[in-house]
């Protein structure tokens, strides 16, 4: 069991390759076990930062929190799955997902294929790269015809799944799942039990460590209201039993948000990642981080 942190601190679409590799080496320094890179449409590459990211860490597990398989060739995914794991030494973890249909459709202009089906068939080939073998798989929304094998590659794949088909799915052909704003509840009672043993849970959470509650509270409801309007995120926010996905944040002093920490992973997370540090200053973010590697240090 592990606590990780995912960044930048807080989603942004302006962060830059310098502000992102000096946060990495942070994080590394602070004892966290593992950073995980946000993919935004209009931000840097996920797998460009992994790979950078691994050149500037000795020790911390490197990811993708997460990228999406549309509207990507798992070819041209699986190459750049490659370069980062190469990059850092075999320390990373190549994390996928969905993505929201009325979200992504727009603004890619490609047809959005059969989500399930998609994933079932990204996923075959995605294993079939990493394990050196030649594809030649023609499916209903993915055709993949190689002259040669792949370069076998050891990458891990977790899935942000959620709901039972993708996370049967997910069960099948990866090694685990990264859920963001499923609470311990969901955890526990409808995600780990379909994964069944030996996969990761890796509990993607909202968390600062912070004096100013109420004003982190409020930011954090802010910057949490967008996934109300998603119907996969609405799906879990009331299975968990809760109106706004803030109520799931953990802000407080060390010791709550610890204690929250520590509800995740009673549930049957086997990591938890701190997501949206710093919603208010960089003393709070360093404070969040700081209790990570505490918590690592000791073994939660």
């Amino acid at each position: 069991m592990s606590i990780g942190l995912t960044l930048p601190a807080v989603p942004s679409p302006d962060a830059t390759v310098a502000h992102l590799l000096a946060n990495a080496r942070e994080a590394e320094e602070a004892g966290a076990a593992s950073i995980w890179f946000s993919q935004l449409p209009l931000g840097l590459d996920a797998l460009v930062v992994s790979a950078l990211a691994g050149q500037v860490t000795e020790r911390i597990e490197i990811g993708t929190s997460v990228v999406p398989i549309y509207p990507r060739h798992p070819l041209a995914l699986a190459a750049a799955a490659r370069t980062a794991s190469e990059a850092s030494g075999g320390r990373f973890t190549l994390g996928v997902g969905l993505g929201s249909q009325p979200f992504l459709e727009p603004i890619y202009g490609v047809p959005y294929a059969p989500p399930v089906r998609h994933l079932r068939e990204y996923l075959t080939v995605l294993r079939a790269l990493f394990d050196g073998e030649q594809v030649d798989f023609a499916g209903e929304t993915l055709r993949v015809h190689l002259p040669e094998p792949a370069r076998k590659a050891p990458v891990s794949v977790v899935v942000a799944a959620m709901g039972p088909q993708a996370l049967r799915v997910t069960g099948e052909l990866a090694d685990g799942t990264l859920p963001y704003l499923a609470g311990p509840r969901v955890v526990e009672e409808r995600i780990a039990p379909v994964l069944g043993p030996g996969k990761r849970v890796i509990a993607a959470v909202p968390a600062v460590v912070t004096k100013a509650v109420d004003t982190v509270r409020a930011a954090a409801a802010r910057e949490l209201a967008f996934y109300n309007s998603i119907p996969s995120y609405r799906n879990v926010l009331d299975a968990e039993g809760v109106e706004h996905p803030v109520e799931l944040a953990l802000i407080g002093d060390e010791e709550t948000v610890a204690a929250g920490v520590r509800r995740y992973l009673a549930a049957g997370a086997t990591d938890v990642l701190l997501t949206q540090t710093s919603l208010h200053t960089d003393e709070d973010r360093r404070r969040t981080w700081r209790l990570a590697g505490a918590l690592n240090s000791a073994g939660l």
